[in-house]
């Protein structure tokens, strides 16, 4: 005896096992869909009925077993309503009701329900024996409520069957699927948990209804399976939390007494409880996973995207600064040419204004070879145009400071005091001489820029190495010591966390930046320079208004 009600046990907490999990996974799986929802508030109503079956046989109190039964119908009316409800909504997300849904049916099922718990439909028990209910008294409420139970249960039916007709591909095999379970299972109900009872007062099969919740539950668990419905992390968590239920339960199947089943029980509850925890944990990993992954998919295609936006734009700056070297040189070349007296003699006013236009026209010059620079820097060209030659490194700077000078008033400095200074009057080094003149060019005009009165002092200086370097034929040659350019101004100095970003590109002081015109580029395309030299370049001030210096470092001959 004792043994068969444990089977009992294991049979509806398998059945709970089966359907709670299932049923919290669809409801995790998408909380807003009315679909889940259903088949959530299903699979608890199942919960529930199958752990009434259960409870018939285990009271020896006619009283209480009879209440119980009343229970067992009670949750079997929410059960058909609740698969009928899966089948009228599935598998849409959203779904309005209609008025003769929401103000006829719910309230009839909703009666009927509470019908099943008075007199009118179990009026008492009539044969009782060793904790069975062998027989039972029927009132005339049983008709109502197997009109109602036979009324979901085949309406539910003819709209899954229509809903399968009108399906294509994988649900349509998925439905059909659910649908063979369902009949399997509503077959077995109808027949032990109501044509016996009603009308044969044979309520005995009535606790093996967790055993009849099966086909539905191995079918649908099928089909998971066969179609991939869910993730397959997802699907190995379900199986393990099934798998630890049925150990659980097997320990409480062999359990010798009473209280030992009621704590075993106690465990299976929890490992249940932990089991549906664990797929939220895991569903909601895979679900973050997949986000992610899309995300990922759509950052390397937004990538993609912009990588051809800035190759169109690099082409397109570098097609405008090629297209408007042409007319500044032009533009430049005539004003050289009034300047210097070719047309004739004019008013010096007129040279002034010939030379401003040329050192414009150099200026703008400049920044387009920056524009230009940077597309080959892109394009990985740039360091293969370099031509290193021999050259005296003093008579190098000097004559381009001399340059300046001329210019200077013309800048808007006449004040502004330049000045030169050299350790030697020749130190040989080897350079790209076009490069390092636009490197020397840059940090003049910067410090020109930058500074309003005062002084800007360019020295080159020879300092020795205290460890010799090789020379290498193939880059700029270095040996017995080094090179120092720099270029000192009393100007507006730098701030220090300028100064940590100050080579990057585009990179330029907020607080000026409207009022001196630049682009950012002129100190970083320097660097690039300087390290294809295998030189450094480097900036010190002491602040903001305390000037700064700027020292170019590279090997000499």
């Amino acid at each position: 005896m004792q043994v068969v009600r444990n089977l009992d046990l294991f049979s509806v907490g398998v059945a709970i096992a089966a359907i709670a999990i299932l049923g919290f996974v669809a409801f995790l799986n998408n909380k807003k869909s009315i679909t889940n929802k259903t088949f959530f508030a299903f699979s608890m109503v199942a919960v529930l009925w199958n752990v009434a079956n259960y409870l018939i046989f285990q009271f020896d109190s006619p009283e209480i077993a009879l209440w119980i039964l009343r229970s067992v119908i009670f949750f079997a009316t929410w059960y058909c309503f609740f698969i009928f409800q899966l089948f009228f909504v599935a598998p849409e997300e959203q779904y309005q009701f209609p008025k003769i849904y929401k103000f006829g049916l719910i309230p009839i099922v909703i009666a009927v329900s509470l019908l099943t718990l008075t007199p009118y439909v179990f009026k008492e028990v009539t044969a009782f024996d060793a904790g069975k209910i062998s027989s039972v008294e029927n009132g005339p409420g049983i008709f109502i409520f197997g009109a109602l139970v036979i009324s979901l249960l085949v309406g539910g039916t003819s709209i899954l069957i229509h809903k399968m007709r009108n399906s294509e591909g994988i649900v349509k095999t998925h439905l059909k699927y659910i649908y063979r379970g369902a009949i399997a299972t509503f077959l077995l109900y109808i027949v032990f948990n109501f044509i016996l009872p009603a009308f044969f007062n044979n309520p005995s099969a009535i606790p093996l209804g967790a055993l009849f919740t099966f086909p539905i539950v191995m079918m649908t668990t099928y089909a998971i399976f066969k179609h991939h419905l869910f993730n397959v992390k997802i699907i190995a968590t379900e199986s393990l939390a099934f798998f630890l239920a049925i150990v659980t339960l097997y320990e409480t199947v062999f359990a010798e007494n009473l209280t030992i089943i009621i704590l075993r029980s106690g465990v299976f509850l929890l490992v249940l409880a932990f089991s549906i925890l664990l797929i939220r944990s895991v569903r909601r990993e895979v679900e973050q996973r997949e986000k992610l992954e899309v995300l990922t998919q759509q950052l390397e295609t937004t990538n993609v995207k912009l990588q051809k936006l800035d190759q169109l734009k690099s082409a397109f700056l570098s097609f405008a600064a090629h297209q408007a070297k042409g007319p500044i040189n032009n533009v430049k070349g005539y004003a050289s040419l009034i300047e210097d007296g070719s047309f004739g003699e004019v008013p010096q006013e007129v040279k002034e204004k010939a030379l401003r236009i040329k050192t414009i026209a150099d200026d703008t010059l400049i920044l387009l070879g920056n524009l230009l620079d940077m597309r080959k820097i892109e394009e990985g060209t740039f360091f293969k145009e370099f031509k290193y030659e021999e050259v005296n490194i003093v008579d190098f700077v000097q004559k381009l400071i001399e340059e300046y000078k001329v210019g200077m008033t013309l800048r808007g400095k006449p004040d502004l005091e330049l000045s030169f200074e050299s350790s030697a009057p020749e130190i040989k080094i080897k350079i790209d001489q076009l490069k390092i003149r636009q490197v020397v060019q840059n940090l003049l005009d910067n410090a020109i820029k930058y500074t309003d009165k005062g002084f800007v002092k360019v020295s080159v200086a020879d300092e020795q190495s205290a460890n010799p370097m090789q020379k290498n034929t193939n880059q700029s040659p270095v040996a017995n010591g080094y090179v120092l350019i720099t270029i000192q101004d009393s100007g507006r100095g730098i701030s220090k966390d300028l100064q940590e970003k100050l080579f990057h590109e585009f990179v330029r002081d907020e607080k000026t930046s409207k009022e001196i015109q630049g682009t950012g580029l002129g100190l970083y395309l320097a660097k690039q320079i300087v390290d294809a030299h295998k030189g450094q370049i480097t900036a010190a001030s002491e602040g903001e208004g305390k000037g700064s210096t700027f020292t170019v470092k590279l090997g000499k001959i």
